[in-house]
Order: structure tokens, then sequence, then C-alpha cells
């Protein structure tokens, strides 16, 4: 039987691997991790680092041998692969331990090799007292460093996304003083500045210092530490600098050995997950994705994302036969008790498409005034001139609030207008919502623009 290799062990490499294996008992299946840990959950280690996830076991599903003894798939860890050889159907893979290079055939390849932080490009980003915050050995860095004896007083986090909200909580609940610096005009550059406004305005109210408009020009570094940030504002001192710039797709591999690519670079693959190359597939953060509002490829990193589209490849490498439809950018975090969410496309892409649209926000409740509880919530609904087509759906508030984005998400993946919206039979009761959804509150406010 053809024999499956797989390049990367975590969401989309091991839920393909699983899923051929569960299709096809016999099959060989290889996986090549360059890490020490496999099918881990990344996004739990802000939690990990706050301390509200109580060891890295915790965040780990399935462990290397796990993988092995009780799934027969091959689990190769600290081997990183450093070329792939399409026409000789095999790749070249570094044993790291015993720094020892071999090559390894396939008969069918999976790309499954995630997405690379973004580097400053500034010296002194290597220093010890800079980390990453994209696995768990970075996470179990940034503990280590937290440890060792009340060295560690301000932290300063650079990027105002996802990451360096939640990181920005976890240092809080460490009891440190937390900085954070971002380009922007507000923090969360996936929303829309007035709604990402009310995040910026929690962060400053949680006792975060932050620095909009202020962009990263590099380190005041000695002796392999950083003592400073060196900003367009003015330097800023700390102890301990966490980056969170982003993530570009890891498509290295893939672009030496000649594949196509798209947005971002990331790896160019069809609704199955196949590559443009025979035998090559590609799946997770390395690999585009369909938008199904703007109906373009886009290169999105999310855990969702990744683990869907492992699973998609893994039926049809298994002999099934299955199509990933798309994505909407569905994605959620908080600080404290600030919540915030969105699906769909925002102003800036639906101008960018020159796509012409109506908004509408809302200023509302999570839960009717007279229930305890109750919190500020702000709705920002967005949706095609004319027909009324849903477009996108934005939420900030407190407790209660973002996850009410999936309504939102499922009315976008169904097409409804806003018309649909309003009459979709939506529950309520007082310790849940008020008698109209604040999404559907906010609908009605935008079909007035229509």
């Amino acid at each position: 039987m053809a024999r499956l290799v797989v390049i990367g062990g975590d969401a989309a490499g091991m839920s393909a691997a699983s899923q051929v294996r569960r299709m096809q008992p016999e099959r060989e299946i290889v996986v090549f991790e360059r890490g020490s840990y496999t099918s881990y959950a990344a996004c739990g280690i802000p939690f990990l680092v706050a301390g509200l996830v109580e060891h890295p076991d915790k965040l780990i599903a399935r462990t290397p041998e796990q993988f092995r003894e009780k799934y027969r798939i091959q689990t190769m860890i600290r081997h990183e692969v450093l070329a792939i050889q399409p026409k000789e159907q095999r790749i070249l893979v570094r044993d790291l331990e015993k720094n020892e290079e071999r090559q390894e055939p396939y008969d069918e390849l999976l790309i499954a090799t995630g997405a690379d932080p973004v580097s400053t490009g500034f010296a002194g980003e290597e220093s010890k007292n800079v980390h990453l915050v994209n696995t768990l050995v970075h996470a179990e860095a940034i503990n280590q460093a937290l440890s060792s004896g009340g060295e560690v007083r301000h932290v300063l986090i650079v990027g105002g996304g996802y990451i360096g909200l939640e990181m920005a909580e976890a240092f809080l609940l460490r009891g440190l003083e937390v900085s954070m610096i971002h380009r922007g005009p507000e923090v969360m550059t996936t929303f829309d500045p007035d709604m990402a406004r009310h995040v910026s305005e929690a962060l400053r109210q949680g006792g975060i210092d932050l620095h909009l408009h202020t962009a990263l020009e590099g380190f005041t570094h000695q002796n392999g530490r950083v003592s400073a940030v060196l900003t367009s504002q003015g330097s800023i001192a700390a102890d301990m600098v966490v980056l969170g710039i982003g993530v570009r797709p890891a498509s290295r591999l893939a672009k030496e050995a000649g594949l196509a690519l798209g947005p971002k670079d990331s790896i160019r693959v069809n609704e199955l997950q196949q590559t443009d190359q025979a035998h090559i597939w590609a799946a997770g953060d390395c690999a585009q994705s369909f938008h199904l509002v703007s109906r373009r490829p886009v290169s999105i990193a999310l855990g969702t994302i990744a683990n869907r589209q492992g699973r998609i490849a893994g039926i049809n490498l298994g002999g099934g036969y299955a199509t990933f439809p798309g994505v909407l950018g569905t994605s959620i975090a908080k600080f404290m008790d600030c919540e915030c969410a969105r699906t769909g496309l925002n102003e800036r892409e639906l101008k960018q498409l020159g796509r012409q649209y109506v908004q509408a926000q809302i200023s509302t409740r999570t839960l009717p005034r007279y229930y305890p509880g109750s919190s500020a919530m702000h709705v920002k609904v967005l949706a095609e001139k004319g027909s009324g087509k849903l477009l996108g759906v934005q939420i900030v508030g407190g407790p209660g609030a973002a996850k009410r984005i999936d309504s939102a998400a499922m009315a976008l993946h169904a097409g409804l207008r806003l018309d649909e919206l309003i009459n979709v039979d939506l529950s309520y009761a007082p310790p849940f919502s008020g008698v109209w959804d604040p999404i559907v509150t906010a609908a009605k406010q935008a079909m007035k623009e229509v």
C-alpha cells in the first residue's frame, strides 16, 4: 500500500494522518516533526503562561509515543525536512539529535509545516529575554524566565493582535507590569478601527501601558540581553520582550521544490487540498484557503482551519472524497472581561475589493439591563448595498458577548440577507439575551441603509 509521508506533526498533519489511519488500517504512515511535541494546543499557550493551565502536558492531545503505539503512525520528532524532491518522490531529512541526513521516499506527501513568526530584522532579536509565543517550547522558555527569582518585573509586548491581547492578560495575572506597542491607530487590525478602539480602551483600563501609532525600530542590547526597546516614539525599558507581530506561511520547502504559491506565499491548493504537483498535498497554516465572502484565495492562520483542512486531506489521501468549502476568518479573543470576535470581511477589505456596502453599529447590552451580570456590547454589521446580503460582523463587549459571532458565521455561511437574518428563530430568555438578539438589532439598523 502507498507510503504516506507527512511533514509537520501538529494540527493539520496529525489530523490528516489520523484520518488516513481510520480509513486504511494497514497503510504505512510516517510523520516528520522538527520539534519535540506533536498534536498540541498552541492556542492554549497564553493560558499556560498565565497559570490557568497547570502543566504543558495538559495542552498535548497525543504524544509521539501514543501515535506510534496506539495508532501505528511512525512519528519521528526532532527530524527536520530539508528539501522535497518531487521528481524522485523523496525528501531529504536531518535527524537533529544525531546530526545525520538521509533520503526518505514517499508515494504521497502532505506538507503541513504551519506558519513561521515574522522576524523584526533588528539586531538583538535573538537575545535571551526576547521571546516568541508560537510553540510549546517558547511557552516553557517564558515560564522558566518568569520563575527565575524575580528578575522580570516589566514585560513589553510588540504587537496588539490576538496573541498580544492574550499574553497581556497572562502577564497581568502573573503580577507583572506590561507595556504594549502597536504600529496601527488601534489594536486588533482585523477589526475596523471604530470597533477596535473599544479593545484599546479595555487594555488601558486593565492596566496596560499602551502605545499606539508606535513602530518598532530596534533594541538596546548588551551581553545577550535587551534592556530597552527602541520605537518611533522613543525608548521603553523592559526586562522581557514578547514578539507578537504576526506569522507567515512556512512554505520555503514548497517554494524551493517548485510548487505554485498563493497569497502571502501560502501553498496553492485546490478544494481537495492537492497542490499543482502530482502526489503532493498541503494543509494548515502553510496552505491557502478560499474565502466564502470575497470569493478569493486567502491565507489565514487559525487552528480551526488547520484541523478542518487536515481532515479533508486525510479523507482524500485515505481513498475517499471530500472538498474543503472555504473559510470566513471567524475568530475570537479576550482581554480580562473584554471579549472580541469577527467574521467575514471588514471595511478595509471591502474597499480593497471595490464592493459597495452599508454598515450599522449599535451599542447595547449582553443581557436585559434588569438582569444581573449584564454588560456593554458593541455590534457592527456590514452588508452589500442593494441586495442586503450579509458581508461581515464584528463584536466587542463584556462576558457573553463574543461567542454570539457563531450565529453570524452561520448566517454568512448560508449566504443570508439582512431580512432573512432578522427572521431567524433565535432563542430568548433573560439569563441569556434580550428579546432581540444584538446581531439582529444591528441587522435591522443596517437594513435602513440598504
